[in-house]
């Protein structure tokens, strides 16, 4: 696959990093990423993935725009208010990036629908904002064996972790009480910090495609916006895992 004067421009500072060049390149356009949730993760991890060339992204939100959306949700425009933000992160990725293919569904990520949604898209990028969404994309994760980027925030805090089916522990494991239960809650949420973690995702996404041999697997990293912090912790397998606990890690 050759690329255009364009796009070679247009990637010349990541393509001379060491242990990238054009085939690091070519294997971001012959990829397709999953991007659950265009919200305040989504709306920075779909920016940052159509900016480093992934050939394909699928988009998939069932919410419209609404102004309480727009202090950190930064592919929605004040024009864009009552649209469906499946359409409005479509009008805006096309236009940023034309060699990026973008396919945008606007659906309710569900335990029946959420393996056919994901098809033949190699890594999962969670950009939820409730935890049952999570758990269905998890188990989808384990099934198809197949990355998943962890992304959460709270006020100005985060979390960020990469789970490997076969390889590392599940989402599950983490997180094995938090319960099945949609919140109506709204969280409260300073619009920078989505900016943060989805910004880690988006750089764990680009080492996973391109088989960079450090990923954040295996470590839930916690960042604490209040005092600048992060801190890593250890996460290992539950053998009594219901989604995982049958693969070896």
């Amino acid at each position: 696959m050759e690329f255009t004067k364009e796009e070679l421009s247009r990637y010349n500072r990541q393509i001379t990093i060491p242990g990238f060049g054009i085939e690091g390149q070519r294997k971001l356009k012959n990829a397709k990423v999953f991007i659950a949730g265009i919200g305040g993760l989504g709306s920075i991890s779909s920016y940052y993935l159509a900016a480093a060339g992934v050939g394909h992204l699928k988009i998939v939100d069932k919410d419209k725009v609404d102004y309480s959306n727009l202090n950190r949700q930064i592919i929605h425009w004040v024009g864009d208010i009552g649209d469906y933000k499946s359409d409005s992160a479509y009008s805006k990725l096309k236009e940023f990036n034309p060699d990026c293919t973008i396919e945008a569904v606007c659906a309710e990520i569900r335990e029946d629908n959420c393996e056919s949604l994901v098809g033949d898209c190699t890594v999962i990028v969670d950009a939820m904002d409730n935890m049952p969404a999570r758990k269905i994309l998890n188990g989808v994760s384990v099934k198809k064996s197949i990355p998943y980027i962890y992304g959460g925030v709270h006020q100005l805090d985060g979390m960020v972790s990469t789970f490997l089916p076969g390889k590392t522990p599940c989402l599950e494991c983490v997180f094995p009480d938090s319960g099945t239960a949609s919140t109506t809650d709204a969280p409260s949420i300073l619009g920078p910090v989505p900016g943060v973690v989805a910004s880690i995702q988006s750089i764990e996404t680009v080492k996973i495609l391109l088989d960079f041999e450090t990923p954040l697997a295996g470590r839930l990293l916690c960042f604490c916006g209040a005092d600048m912090t992060f801190r890593e912790f250890k996460i290992r397998q539950d053998p009594g895992c219901p989604i995982c606990g049958d693969k070896t890690v």
